[in-house]
């Protein structure tokens, strides 16, 4: 791996290829790949990072390269231009495989000290705030940050000079077909977070035991050295506690944890709202900690930390006053908490949230959660389920069916291209706050909303 000079990424525009690409490149690295044609949050840093991807799948798109790293989407390991580099006896590994690698340092022939961030909810906002303390302290860290920019960061990925490398623990499978080992397993940190743990994949874990048992493999996987940083008022990290016999730090609110959101942030002013960013810059404050950063150093990159791209993202103002915001909350609970933060942010508005949920599997899984999550908004429009390249379209589940029993607030509006008339002939005043939110492209329509 420590002669590699060229890598090839099929479907490098995915929030977790993209930041391995730009690593990639700033340690030196010939970086080439390709993706479909349609518009990612990733096409403009991969633009300002100088890569250009191919358009489309082809094996005469990978060349003479050293390396083959390739994506769960897209058909995985049957994609043409794997099955291409396999012919040519290039080396194949996956997306979560590369990021193991990349942290342990072996492909750049030196040693980081691993921070990885798992947890069903807070990975990205976590990993991105801890990349931030590590950066405004000059210690240039590299990092690896699932979204397109976090302001305070810039690009999601980077290769620094640093010690620290921070990373994104993925809980879904390395590739749906033929390797279903979880993604954060790859990953051999020596300070491991686990924020929450809930039942949310239900094409990878069978319940939410098996689940939890996933998160412990992972923590146990710290070596003697190494620490756990977790929150203790979480009932499955609770129960993932009592099990896990390495040394342990807990976060909370209840008096009962080692860090405790009502003594620790009490002083210190955030850019980002909501009592989850308050849970989430807890955590990266316990990280902070443990790295050896003083109060006022923790405090310096926190109060510096602006947010990441779709996470309560202010995009502006429609023409007739409204407020336009987007979310990446596809989960019944992250929409559950960002939406309270919403109002507690706005109390005197009338909130507007158009929500595009985010595969079959979890529609139908989590129905009933789904229909009561929307308590803090005066009206939700539904969208068709955005369906992941990873499944097949299931007719048994039915928006219909969610529209009416969210009740009146909710309308159904199957496309998103009318969505945005409804929308226009709202004539949506100062005193509405709208949020896009959901995992698919619904975070598109934001800019036509602007332009008009």
């Amino acid at each position: 791996m420590n002669r590699i000079k060229s890598i090839y990424f099929v479907g490098i525009k995915g929030v977790g290829m993209t930041p391995l690409a730009i690593i990639a490149k700033e340690a030196g690295i010939n970086v080439s790949g390709s993706d479909i044609a349609d518009e990612f949050i990733t096409d403009i840093v991969l633009k300002k990072a100088g890569i250009t991807p191919k358009i489309g799948f082809s094996g005469d798109n990978v060349g003479n390269v050293d390396l083959v790293i390739t994506t769960g989407a897209h058909g995985g390991f049957n994609n043409v231009e794997v099955i291409e580099a396999k012919r040519k006896n290039i080396k194949v590994i996956t997306q979560g495989e590369a990021v193991g690698i990349f942290m342990d340092g072996g492909i750049f022939n030196r040693k980081f000290t691993g921070i990885s961030v798992t947890g069903t909810h807070g990975k990205t906002t976590i990993s991105a705030m801890v990349a931030t303390l590590l950066k405004v302290n000059n210690f240039d860290p590299s990092y690896l940050i699932g979204t397109a920019d976090a302001v305070s960061l810039g690009a999601p990925g980077h290769y620094g000079k640093g010690d620290y490398f921070v990373a994104e623990a993925d809980e879904y499978m390395t590739e749906p077909t033929y390797d279903k080992t979880i993604k954060h397993m790859w990953q051999h940190p020596k300070i491991a977070v686990i924020t929450n743990i809930e039942f949310d994949h239900p094409d990878v874990y069978s319940s939410l035991d098996e689940t939890r048992e996933k998160f412990l493999a992972f923590a146990n996987q710290l070596p003697s050295d190494g620490v756990l940083i977790a929150c203790g008022d979480d009932p499955e990290v609770k129960k993932l506690l009592i099990e896990f016999k390495g040394r342990k730090i807990t976060y909370g609110v209840s008096p009962d944890n080692d860090f405790i959101v009502s003594d620790v942030l009490k002083d210190i002013k955030l850019s980002i709202f909501g009592d989850h960013n308050r849970l989430n810059a807890l955590t990266a404050f316990a990280v902070g900690q443990e790295i050896g950063l003083s109060k006022e150093q923790i405090e310096k990159g926190l109060t510096e930390f602006k947010g990441s791209k779709r996470r309560a993202e202010f995009i502006g103002t429609l023409s007739s006053g409204a407020l336009v915001f987007d979310d990446y909350a596809h989960h019944p609970t992250e929409i559950q908490k960002t939406l309270k933060a919403f109002r507690e942010k706005f109390p005197d508005s009338k909130i507007v949230c158009i929500f595009q949920p985010h595969t079959y599997s979890r529609t139908k899984l989590l129905f009933e959660q789904f229909s009561s999550s929307f308590k803090n908004v005066d009206t939700v429009i539904l969208t068709n389920i955005y369906s992941s390249l990873r499944e097949k379209p299931d007719p048994t589940v039915s928006m219909t069916d969610l529209t009416a029993k969210i009740g009146g607030k909710a309308i159904f509006i199957p496309e998103l291209s009318d969505v945005l008339k409804y929308i226009n002939n709202q004539s949506y005043g100062k005193d509405v706050v709208l949020i896009t939110m959901g995992a698919g492209d619904v975070y598109k329509i934001t800019s036509e909303l602007i332009k008009k």
